[in-house]
């Protein structure tokens, strides 16, 4: 569909945002899928007039990312983990089985335009594996039961709550948040679960507590051992001190000079080439 008037209004709001313009890109085609449920030709070259850009440019950024769609997308992403780890723990016989529930493939969005499914690679979540997204909100530790049963109610309007973050919106919601335009409901969930907060909970029994900085100014060669330095009690591992490297020789450029490059073009003359 067209891209309306507003739209342009919007994308110039987030040009304005960075002091250089081509900077606005990527919320911008956040923007486009917003409106259009996906990069759109028309929102390309809405980009490109309103950044200045050849619409080759925009594409290019657009098909560099996988975030960024080049067909429509259901009212509801669902991302499944077959990274390593949650591949390990699950996460293919997830998607597998998913695939045959919803009768489609990867990429692929079901009849009624409900959900689309796609495997996709880390999110960072492995303390939660296996893991799967819905408008890149989390749904922690699933099990082949509990997906089939998101993706049910999902098709079914009737939307769960996600394991961390903010309620479920529609795709193009979602887009526009991205965009930069947030809803103000970034905090209805929790952003973190027992399994991220454990090491702090420890820390904490523990009474551990993180060196404090060293605020005594640049060295210009490694510390010494001496009141916490490297290789000291308390101090930073010896294995961490910068290796020393022989000053500068000017004698011995490492790189050729411009007498190196005359003596080298003058020799292919002499030679005919």
């Amino acid at each position: 569909m067209p891209l309306t008037d507003q739209t342009r209004v919007l994308a110039r709001q987030i040009i304005a945002r960075y002091p250089q313009s081509r900077s606005a890109l990527l919320p911008m085609l956040h923007l486009v899928q917003a409106e259009d449920g996906y990069v759109s030709p028309a929102g390309i070259a809405l980009c490109a007039e309103e950044l200045g850009l050849t619409t080759a440019e925009v594409a290019a950024v657009a098909t560099f990312y996988t975030m960024y769609k080049r067909r429509p997308i259901g009212d509801y992403h669902v991302g499944v983990c077959t990274n390593t780890l949650c591949a390990v723990l699950g996460g293919d016989t997830i998607f597998s089985t998913l695939k045959d529930h919803l009768g489609v493939g990867n990429d692929e969005t079901t009849p009624d335009g409900k959900v689309t499914l796609e495997h996709i690679e880390c999110n960072a979540a492995c303390d939660y594996a296996p893991v799967l997204t819905v408008n890149w909100e989390f749904f922690d530790n699933q099990t082949v039961e509990s997906a089939t049963e998101l993706v049910d109610r999902l098709r079914a309007g009737d939307l769960p709550l996600p394991t961390r973050g903010a309620a479920l919106v529609t795709w193009r919601e979602a887009e526009r948040i991205l965009a930069g335009f947030p809803d103000g409901r970034a905090d209805e969930g929790p952003s973190a679960g027992p399994a991220t907060l454990v090491g702090l909970q420890l820390a904490r029994e523990r009474g551990d507590s993180a060196p404090p900085p060293d605020t005594s100014g640049p060295s210009s060669g490694p510390q010494s051992t001496e009141g916490g330095g490297y290789g000291a009690a308390g101090g930073p591992s010896g294995h961490d001190a910068p290796t020393p490297t022989a000053p500068a020789d000017p004698a011995h450029p490492a790189t050729p000079t411009a007498a190196d490059n005359s003596d080298d073009n003058s020799g292919r003359a002499s030679k005919g080439e």
